[in-house]
């Protein structure tokens, strides 16, 4: 082997695994996955600007999260015991279809001047109620979509399209907002969702193993039941839990923006730093895939964006403060990473469909919760013990209930085992 060659090969162990993407099933989630992040991100801003110039009250725009929280965790886990009942692919067009006309929703009431908060709310909690069924079906398509081996990769790449749409999706929608209006912003959205039918149409056939079945209660508790009896996956829950509850600081951005570092020009970095940093620890993650010990990894990840987190809530600079939250988002990808593939190999494919919708509500719950958390303790001790403060307690939960429950600390990647018979 050449020096060069030698010198490739030593660059593509450290940089993102791109192999997924040679499976061309993977290829259309991926691209379906990436137009409804990046077009979401275009509501995700206009909603609250509109409704703070509907109504010029925050605790209206605080009413958009509660509106989103409820519907994603009933359709969350509801639509899970869905997915394993259905074939995944007509689901998944179903819901992003619901999404698509909620959207053109948004878009109508915007270019008709209809001045109702009510409505704006009525609309978020359709598009998520959408979103809940439709994001864990996407999740549990992907082990049928590439190989066992090839899990860890395809869950970055997700994870670090997710980030980079983070970034990229506000900047944008901010400058078309401020220069062309929110109704520019929900087009764009529903454009994107031109691209997002398109690809799941092409997507194959995912029928469920089991043959198909009626989604009931006793379905779900089934779901509900196969976690509570896998420690494993319910100690990943829980430090994930702790993660986003006890560490989340984005609800103390505005006031941190304009008490330490200047007013709003800082807004922007802070609520933006966590996403680069996951975005750049992407890229460069080639070594993900090679870890054995998952379990361990992901405890380590979840104190390393406690203690990152904590460090930014002390921070009197801005590009500090930036820096180690950007270190913070860098840990949460690699945490989310694992948390994913775990669930995806430790869980059998006919509940697939129910774990993914407790982990949708796990993952939207938990960082909603920390803004009340964040929010709450800032008004009885102040903003550096309440971010600060919530970054340390968040390692240090993790910390003990990995040691007073190791078998998440135990957990190793599983060997290599026969792809099931899917459409690739």
């Amino acid at each position: 082997m050449t020096t060069t060659q030698t010198t490739r090969s030593g660059w593509r162990r450290h940089t993102i695994d791109l192999r997924p993407l040679r499976h061309q099933p993977y290829r259309r989630l991926f691209t379906s996955s990436a137009a409804s992040n990046f077009g979401f991100q275009f509501t995700a801003v206009a909603v609250p600007v509109q409704m703070f110039a509907l109504t010029r009250s925050s605790f209206w725009v605080g009413l958009i999260g509660v509106a989103g929280l409820l519907p994603l965790l009933i359709f969350g886990i509801w639509g899970g015991a869905v997915s394993d009942a259905v074939d995944r692919r007509k689901l998944l067009l179903a819901s992003s279809t619901l999404q698509f006309v909620t959207t053109l929703a948004l878009l109508v009431q915007a270019l008709l001047g209809v001045r109702s908060p009510e409505l704006l709310l009525v609309l978020v909690a359709g598009q998520a109620g959408a979103f809940a069924i439709s994001g864990p079906t996407r999740r549990a398509m992907l082990p049928r979509l590439v190989s066992p081996a090839e899990l860890p990769a395809a869950n970055t790449l997700d994870t670090t399209m997710f980030n980079g749409a983070m970034v990229a999706g506000p900047l944008a929608a901010g400058v078309l907002v401020a220069s062309a209006g929110v109704g520019a912003a929900y087009a764009v959205d529903a454009l994107a969702f031109g691209v997002v039918l398109w690809a799941t149409l092409r997507l194959p056939s995912v029928p469920p193993t089991n043959g198909g079945q009626r989604a009931g209660l006793r379905d779900i508790k089934d779901g509900l039941v196969f976690i509570a009896a896998s420690p494993v996956l319910l100690l990943s829950f829980a430090v994930d839990i702790a993660a986003m509850v006890l560490a989340m600081p984005r609800a103390l951005f505005p006031q941190v923006a304009a008490e330490r570092f200047g007013g709003e020009a800082a807004i922007g970095w802070l609520f933006s730093a966590i996403a680069i940093g996951s975005v750049l620890a992407g890229l460069t993650s080639g070594w993900i895939g090679r870890v054995r010990r998952q379990g361990l990894a992901l405890v380590l990840a979840v104190v390393v964006w406690g203690l990152a987190v904590g460090a930014a809530g002390l921070a009197h600079s801005l590009w500090l403060a930036v820096a180690l939250l950007a270190l913070g988002g860098a840990a949460d990808l690699v945490s989310a990473v694992y948390r994913q593939t775990i669930l995806q190999t430790y869980a059998p494919d006919q509940l697939q469909g129910r774990l993914q919708g407790v982990f949708i509500a796990v993952v939207a719950g938990g960082p909603r919760l920390g803004d009340l958390r964040a929010g709450t303790m800032a008004a009885a001790w102040g903003v550096s013990v309440s971010w600060a403060g919530g970054g340390l307690a968040a390692a240090v939960v993790a910390l003990i209930v990995a040691l007073s429950f190791p078998a998440l600390l135990r957990w190793t990647r599983p060997e290599p085992r026969p792809a099931h018979a899917d459409p690739r």
